[in-house]
């Protein structure tokens, strides 16, 4: 009987230890940031992130490479391990020697390692036809990392078991973790960051990406695709049925999407180079079946005053302002979709209201019917910023019709004359301490509301929620002058429903403004005293 309970008792401080250990045991991002740091004064902050996600793209093909290596030794296929079709069959892809993660560790403490690294992502893309023009060019050699260094960082890589969760998206979340850290060091003012995932995943769940083309103006990393066939995939579709085109300005983040992509096996079309969406369209003859995007927010100077002013792009409506590309980005994507095409994408909530050419623009989409939702998100769901944002979904066919999905069959209404609001803005629950996150069951919630206020013919189906979500008529949004603010349609039951807040902000504005003209008045009676005296004051 003691010996059970001593053994219990040893049982516990045993699950104890393990359980401070976790503790104490740090995360895959806080490691690389760590070793990252090492690497300063060797090479720009801004490079950091591209050598970190390079390595661990090089560790986890190579531990994908020796997995499936090993799986065939243990199949009696020994004579079949220099062949490439038997890992592409497993959509692995095959490493010549020089070019495996063990060929780098054995080196990782020579001068010359850079070169080596370098030697080892060229032979990897030239061997592998799916990685062209995506992997760094003389990257290493080129930046001069400190041979020490760039060795430590190998060894602290080395150490990262990259195959010991498959459904983390890894790539994706140290290239979100990095930006969050650069962000303000590099003053990424223009809303270049990895869209965190429970977004993109709510997304997905509204429009149902199952069949057709997906577009993405502005890719990234490639988040966007990642979980867009992951969301097919766990509804039993096939990710054959889905065709992939792309589009990313910066160099650098377009070979870490072809990265990102190609670590998965999923086939996309970005273009044969990394282009602005606005000034070279890769895709000009794309007419998309879901476009899924987080454009940069309020992108200043995004064309200058004489330039695209004639574009096709944005024909049908206005041109958009030079001062804020969001507009233009709207437009961009509307000219993309097919005839029954589905946009969700993110924008700043200033583009729900903005006067001038984005007003006519505005008003010119909902009249002609293509408005569909409008949501605004929590604060805080962000790496590099907290502020509120808006997930815009347009559709080109709100028409009644019927849509299959395998087994699923849905009737969908008339909502030509309609718009959905809904505030998310007290959703979500914690992540990573300060900032918020989607769970799995308020996605599905959300989609729900949103699934049923399309199909329901009969109105006991959906009801207006106050402060959640309301169904507006087009002559209700037409009475608060083409406004997409929600608050303006969802009641709010705490609300002084007698208060004409766009009165009551015109008042505070006024009152503000007398009181700046008094403050003026008595600075000039004073200066007059001053000056009265024979003592002038210069200002």
């Amino acid at each position: 009987m003691s010996h059970t309970v001593e053994k219990v008792k040893g049982k516990k401080k045993a699950m104890a230890k393990t359980k401070v250990a976790e503790k104490k045991q740090k995360s895959i991002e806080e490691t690389l940031w760590d070793s990252a740091n090492k690497l300063r004064g060797s090479v720009e902050s801004s490079e950091y992130k591209h050598v970190v996600l390079g390595l661990i793209f090089l560790k986890f093909i190579s531990d994908t490479f020796e997995e499936r290596r090993q799986e065939m030794i243990d199949e009696g296929k020994e004579k079949y391990l220099d062949m490439v079709e038997f890992y592409t069959m497993k959509n692995v892809f095959y490493l010549p020697e020089k070019s495996r993660w063990s060929h780098i560790k054995q080196h990782a403490k020579q001068t010359d390692i850079a070169l080596k690294i370098d030697t080892a992502l060229h032979t990897i893309e030239k061997t592998n036809k799916a990685l062209k023009g995506a992997l760094p060019d003389n990257y290493f050699s080129r930046i001069g990392l400190d041979a020490s260094k760039l060795s430590a960082l190998i060894d602290t890589i080395n150490n990262i078991h990259t195959l010991k969760d498959k459904s983390q998206d890894i790539v994706g979340r140290v290239y979100e973790y990095f930006l969050s850290k650069f962000a303000l060091a590099e003053g990424k003012g223009k809303g270049e960051f990895y869209t965190p995932k429970s977004i993109v995943n709510l997304i997905a769940e509204m429009i149902e990406p199952y069949k057709g083309k997906i577009y993405d103006p502005c890719c990234g990393s490639g988040g966007m695709f990642v979980q867009s066939i992951k969301f097919v995939e766990n509804h039993q579709g096939n990710a054959k049925d889905i065709s992939i085109y792309g589009q990313e300005q910066t160099n650098t983040t377009y070979k870490l999407a072809k990265m990102n992509l190609a670590i998965r096996g999923i086939s996309a079309n970005l273009g044969e180079v990394a282009a602005d969406s606005f000034s070279k369209d890769l895709h000009p003859d794309l007419k998309a079946d879901y476009i899924i995007a987080n454009p940069p927010f309020n992108l200043k100077d995004w064309r200058a005053a004489n330039e695209l002013t004639d574009d096709s792009r944005w024909s049908a409506y206005d041109v958009p302002p030079t001062s804020n590309a969001n507009y233009g980005w709207i437009l961009h994507m509307l000219s993309k979709l097919s005839e029954n095409g589905v946009a969700g994408f993110l924008l700043a909530n200033g583009a729900l209201s903005g006067d001038g050419q984005e007003k006519v623009i505005r008003r010119k989409m909902i009249e002609n019917k293509v408005v569909e939702a409008i949501m605004i998100l929590p604060r805080s769901m962000f790496y590099t910023t907290d502020i509120s944002v808006t997930l815009w979904i347009l559709n080109k066919n709100k028409k009644a019709r019927v849509i299959k999905h395998g087994d699923i069959e849905r009737h969908y209404r008339n909502r030509e004359d309609e718009i959905l609001f809904m505030d998310l803005r007290q959703w979500g629950e914690p992540f990573e301490k300060k900032f918020i996150q989607f769970s799995e069951q308020h996605i599905q919630d959300i989609a729900k509301t949103y699934h049923i206020w399309q199909q329901t013919i009969a109105r006991d189906h959906y009801k207006n929620v106050p402060e959640y979500c309301y169904s507006a008529t087009l002559e209700e949004v037409r009475s608060k002058d083409y406004s997409l603010v929600p608050s303006k349609y969802i009641e709010f039951v705490n609300r002084d429903e007698n208060i004409n807040f766009d009165e009551k902000m015109a008042s505070l504005q006024r009152e503000f403004s007398a009181l700046l003209k008094a403050e003026q008045q008595s600075k000039q009676d004073l200066l007059n005293v001053f000056e009265e005296l024979g003592y002038a004051i210069k200002l």
